[in-house]
């Protein structure tokens, strides 16, 4: 019944448009007819719970069933975090500040929400922090985040307007970000996604992503930015990454830093955060977690209770089967 739900809820959301636009891009990179690609994501959703999305970002279009059947889709990321993340609970990720709250000993920064702190208060944290990022409370897939700095920040009044009027009710101090990160793309932090899953006992680390920005102050791969999978024990990047056009690099466009072989730095120091963090709210074992690296250790950005699974493209790496039969020796879903 929970998966007919779903399945129903993304229908009344489908973005038909946007689909046969997706499905005309696959088309014309592999000669398929777009009503045959349209047909095929429709089949896809029904047996995989896939969603149009992953079968571009996963090239399902070039894999049989039987790999298919080995990818984490949306649906199934959505099925983990309705067996285990507890629905009371959620708000303590969802909105930004109660996180903040929570795990202020973790994030390395100092932040302000405008919710609670007056405007005397906002003037005093501009005085102390430039450049600054504000954030949507409630926001998704990095929508309502944005830096400012030097001139922008002179009329510290009607910025303090300009904020509650948006709703970016969260400000926090910019991170100063490790410089070996900072070398893939000095514009954004380049941040980790790390998926944990705590089973009472252990906190195991499912998948470990690097994401980088583009030339935009922000590295989410909606935004223009790409990822790679790193090896999650090791912190070192196996591939190149890609965006959402579909584009690929082993060295980053910008600053020409190589991403294939790419170690990110102080990572034991990642995974030994992630194994407290992961244990502090048992009842949403399941986490994606946002990790910068900065000029004092991993400095926790958010967590994502209903994060998705970021998978390589199978033209990247050869390899045309996905995270299910791994995530599944560890989560029962």
């Amino acid at each position: 019944m929970k998966r007919i739900r779903h399945y129903v809820s993304r229908l009344v959301s489908l973005d038909v448009k946007n689909m046969i636009g997706v499905a005309r891009a696959i088309s014309a990179r592999s000669s398929t007819p777009t009503i045959v690609i349209v047909l095929d994501m429709v089949w896809c959703s029904l047996v995989y719970q896939s969603g149009y999305l992953d079968y571009e970002e996963f090239e399902f279009n070039t894999l049989s069933s039987s790999q298919r059947s080995t990818w984490i889709t949306s649906g199934n990321a959505n099925s983990i975090v309705v067996k285990y993340n507890q629905r009371a609970f959620r708000e303590r990720f969802y909105d930004k500040p109660t996180f903040n709250r929570t795990f202020d000993q973790w994030l390395g920064r100092a932040w302000l929400d405008l919710r609670t702190a007056d405007e005397a208060d906002f003037v005093e944290f501009l005085r102390n922090h430039d450049p600054i990022m504000v954030k949507v409370v409630d926001s998704m897939s990095g929508a309502g985040i944005e830096k400012y700095s030097g001139p922008e920040l002179a009329d510290a009044r009607a910025l303090y307007r300009k904020l509650l009027s948006r709703r970016q009710f969260l400000v926090e101090a910019f991170i100063e970000q490790h410089a070996e990160m900072s070398a893939l793309c000095p514009t954004s932090v380049n941040s980790l996604r790390m998926i944990t899953f705590f089973d009472g006992t252990n906190v195991h680390v499912m998948e470990a992503v690097l994401r980088m920005g583009n030339g935009a102050d922000v590295d989410n791969y909606g935004r223009g930015g790409m990822y790679t999978v790193l090896d999650e024990k090791t912190g070192i990047a196996p591939y190149g990454a890609f965006d959402k056009y579909a584009n690929t690099f082993t060295v980053h466009p910008q600053s020409g830093t190589p991403i294939v072989g790419f170690q990110v730095p102080l990572y034991d120091e990642v995974l030994r955060t992630l194994d407290t963090v992961g244990r502090m709210i048992p009842e949403i074992p399941y986490v994606g977690w946002d990790v910068a690296i900065s000029t004092t250790g991993p400095a926790i950005i958010e967590g994502n209770y209903n994060t998705g699974v970021f998978q390589m493209k199978p033209s990247l790496t050869g390899i045309k089967t996905g995270l299910l039969p791994k995530f599944r020796r560890v989560i029962d879903f």
